[in-house]
């Protein structure tokens, strides 16, 4: 259960930061390509994280 909350956490911070920096390099197509892949995957591991937790309460 506590590596599921880690987990959460981490994609959480991972997703913010991907987000705060997409929007701070707006003009900059490349590097809003990788901050946009780098938000996916931080959003997979949120997503995942707290469906692992849903199942593990249950």
């Amino acid at each position: 259960m506590a590596i599921s909350i880690i987990g959460a956490v981490i994609g959480a911070m991972v997703l913010g930061a991907s987000f705060y920096y997409f929007r701070k390099e707006k003009d900059d197509r490349e590097s809003r390509k990788i901050y946009g892949i780098i938000g996916g995957i931080g959003g997979l591991i949120f997503i995942g994280s707290i469906i692992k937790l849903i199942f593990d309460l249950l």
